[in-house]
């Protein structure tokens, strides 16, 4: 297997792996997520591949199909008020096949995005993730994030 920055022949792998996720958030949260969406357009994710503020990492195995991908985003906030000027690197999200799920491969991704932040010149690495996803949250604990903040709602 091989960590790199995905490339536009990774879309379709990206897409599925899309697909992936936003029915793991519609059956979480149907309240607040599309069934059989998928949360960028091809246009955008061929945007995304190629914008170097938004590095996308793939993992793929020897034939290039795509295993698990990590979105990251550089944030930072230049002379706000009240926040400090520090460098993030925001995971917007992190996937793995749900067939392969349990082989390291989520791991691995994520201590390559770890590296790459640290390379970059980044504070910290951060990430959100729905309370409902409890799968995700025990795997990020795992890698040893601790909660930033909290998200609360009161549905009316």
């Amino acid at each position: 297997m091989e960590i790199r920055r995905a490339k536009e022949q990774d879309m379709n792998g990206i897409n599925a792996l899309l697909m992936q996720v936003c029915l793991v958030h519609h059956k979480g949260r149907p309240d607040l997520f599309k069934y059989g969406a998928k949360k960028y357009t091809d246009k955008q994710l061929l945007e995304i591949i190629y914008d170097d503020k938004r590095p996308i990492f793939v993992a793929v195995n020897e034939k290039e199909e795509v295993l698990g991908y990590a979105f990251c985003v550089f944030q930072q906030h230049i002379d706000n008020n009240i926040l400090t000027d520090i460098k993030t690197l925001y995971i917007d999200d992190l996937c793995v096949d749900e067939t392969i799920r349990g082989q390291h491969i989520g791991r691995r991704l994520y201590e390559e995005v770890l590296s790459f932040a640290r390379k970059s010149g980044c504070y910290n690495v951060t990430l959100n993730v729905w309370s409902c996803n409890e799968s995700a949250m025990k795997f990020y604990e795992a890698c040893g994030l601790k909660p930033q903040k909290v998200g609360m709602e009161t549905l009316l």
